[in-house]
């Protein structure tokens, strides 16, 4: 017990030593402020540094006593681009203006750059006498580097957000396009039905009295012209008709590059008559498929032929064929105008055509059937047009696709 009481009485006298006649002494003061975490400074009412405690050395590398003999404290600790708002901000404090938490960045004595946060106030006597201001740094560099996590954070977020915006409006335009393209195909299909019937009886009559006639009549050649135009509604029919077929033809085993060749004997007349040259290229000798070959047929004559029309004479029409792992491109290139950025959003389009003024141009459907016919394979078609350069349209096959009929019995 007497050790403790001795012990309380030494403590009793270290804190009646704090104390002199009037109160708290100079130096307990002065031992608050040397043991202050943050680095604080008394300046004169000049803007004289006059007192610093020893938080500045941690802070900045630089001893108080080096501060003091500094001419230009505290701008020597500052960096460059901050230097003219922290000496406007030490006029301030000269004219009897306090601020809070003023951030910049300061440069450490080792070149290690830190963000500082500055508060300063006047300080007065009882007489009110103004004895200069007291300043206040903290170190923020943690929360300036959270405050940029967050900015960055924000912009990623924000990001995402119109990317995301961006995915629901291309989304909501498929969608439209999707039923645009239901009711068209389900008035294509009714018309098509409609018309093949009566279009059936014309034929058949048709036929009975062309087999009257003899090529040596003088209306003969008329007969081939109606009957080249009763083949030309059946086949906008058809492809009214496929435009809507959501069930694709059986598939079976052939080779790609057979396709292509059959394909180019077909348009020989097509492509003699405006001097465009075909030329297909492979990657392997032969590329085995097992799909609709009628269907990939029409999407590739459709193609092809699109791009002998679109080639000027004289210039070379490109067929490249390609393998990947999981699929087949069939590449067709021409080197004609290209396709307007007006028109690329609606090539796809049913009854949509740039060609409208030429004779036989059909009903602007080969794109839109192609493309209905090779999405229900599960396939795409990409194009990438440059204007006075060509245009590409790729046709993106997978090497097997199964019906549901095959695919149950599997």
């Amino acid at each position: 017990m007497k050790s403790e009481s001795g012990a309380a009485g030494r403590k009793d006298i270290a804190t009646i030593s704090a104390f002199d006649g009037d109160g708290i002494n100079n130096a307990f003061f002065r031992a608050v402020a040397d043991c202050t975490y943050d680095w604080e400074s008394w300046h004169a009412p000049d803007g004289r540094l006059i007192w610093v405690n020893s938080a500045v050395e941690r802070h900045t590398g630089y001893t108080p006593n080096e501060c003091i003999e500094m001419s230009d404290y505290p701008l020597r600790m500052v960096a460059e681009h901050d230097q003219g708002r922290i000496a406007k901000s030490m006029e301030d404090a000269k004219q009897g203006i306090s601020r809070n938490d003023v951030e910049f960045q300061s440069i450490r004595r080792d070149g290690q750059q830190r963000w500082m946060a500055v508060s300063w106030r006047p300080m007065y006597d009882e007489l009110g006498t103004h004895l200069g201001f007291r300043t206040s740094v903290r170190d923020v560099t943690q929360r300036h580097q959270l405050r940029e996590q967050l900015r960055l954070h924000a912009e990623h977020l924000e990001q995402l957000v119109q990317e995301r915006t961006a995915r629901i409006s291309q989304l909501e335009r498929h969608r439209r396009q999707m039923e645009k393209l239901a009711a068209l195909g389900q008035l294509a299909a009714g018309v098509a039905h409609e018309v093949n019937n009566p279009l059936a009886g014309i034929r058949n009559a048709f036929a009975l009295i062309k087999a009257d006639l003899t090529p040596e009549d003088e209306h003969f050649e008329l007969l081939e012209l109606i009957d080249g135009e009763i083949e030309r509604i059946s086949s906008i029919t058809h492809q009214m008709y496929q435009l809507y077929r959501r069930n694709p033809q059986p598939a079976n085993e052939f080779k790609i590059e057979r396709t292509v060749a059959d394909i180019a004997t077909l348009l020989d007349g097509v492509v003699n008559k405006r001097k465009v040259e075909l030329r297909a290229e492979s990657a392997v000798e032969t590329i085995p498929v097992f799909l609709p070959e009628g269907e990939v047929k029409q999407i590739l004559y459709n193609l092809i032929r699109n791009a002998v029309q679109a080639s000027p004479a004289n210039e070379v029409v490109t067929i490249r064929i390609e393998r990947t792992k999981d699929d087949v491109r069939v590449v067709v290139a021409d080197r004609g105008d290209g396709i307007a950025d007006d028109v690329m959003p609606h090539i796809f389009d049913p009854f949509f055509s740039t060609k409208s003024a030429e004779p036989k141009s059909g009903m602007g459907l080969g794109l839109s059937v192609s493309r209905s016919l090779i999405e229900a394979m599960g396939g795409s078609i990409e194009v990438e047009s440059h204007r006075k350069r060509g245009t590409q349209f790729t046709a993106v096959f997978p090497a097997r696709f199964e019906t549901k009929t095959e695919g149950s019995h599997g």
